[in-house]
Formats: structure tokens, sequence, C-alpha cells
């Protein structure tokens, strides 16, 4: 099972990122997805999930109304679009993939992780 975070770099205060996730060894539509982030000093905290089939989702209250997280099952592939970009999500971001049970919002939730990709914001 391999997990592929791509997408991060850096940008300025207000601006957008796309990140994507791509999947493999897995059947994915079969996981739920979530997005973490680990700032430097910092515990990794819960983003954003998506449900197997893509009906619900979840987002931290820091992130809710300018991150939006999606998935193409087709392309086993998650995403995470990032908008009005702050400073403070200066962050490794990482996906994850669950087949089911436990908390959504727990990093020991997850079975999967990929790599993180860096995402810097400067003011």
């Amino acid at each position: 099972v391999q997990l592929q975070a791509s997408g991060g770099g850096l940008v300025q205060a207000g601006g957008s990122l796309r990140l994507s996730c791509a999947a493999s060894g897995l059947t994915f539509s079969t996981y739920f997805v979530g997005w973490f982030r680990q700032a430097p000093g910092k515990e990794r905290e819960f983003v954003s999930s998506i449900t197997r089939s893509g009906s619900s989702t979840y987002y931290a209250d820091s992130v809710k109304g300018r991150f939006t997280i999606s998935r193409d099952n087709a392309k086993n592939t998650a995403y995470l679009q990032m908008n009005s970009l702050k400073p403070e999500d200066t962050a490794v971001y990482y996906c994850a993939a669950d087949d089911g049970g436990g908390s959504r919002f727990r990093v020991d939730t997850y079975d999967y992780w990929g790599q993180g990709t860096l995402v810097t914001v400067s003011s």
C-alpha cells in the first residue's frame, strides 16, 4: 500500500494550493481518507476527512470555509483544495487512509499514511 501526497509549496498569504493524495495497493473506494498536518514543534493535527463515497466531509474549525476535501475513486486520488491560506497553515500535510472504525479525527485511527508534503505560507 502506498499513499503519495503532492502539491505542496511556497505561497503568499491569501493564496491557494491543491494537494493530491494518490493511492495504490488498496481498494481505494473502501477507505475513508483524512488529511492531517504537523507544524514544527507541534503534534500532528486533524485537518479534514471524507467518507468512502465522498458523500460526507469533515473539517477542523481552523480550516472550515477555506479548505475543501474531495476524492475521485476512479483515479484512486483524494484532494485538498486550500484557499485563503494563512501563515498559520504552514506545516507538513499528510494524507491517510482507514478502512473503517474509530474516530475520523484521531491520528491512531488510520491504517496507512503518505510521506507528507510541505506547505509554507509567507506573510
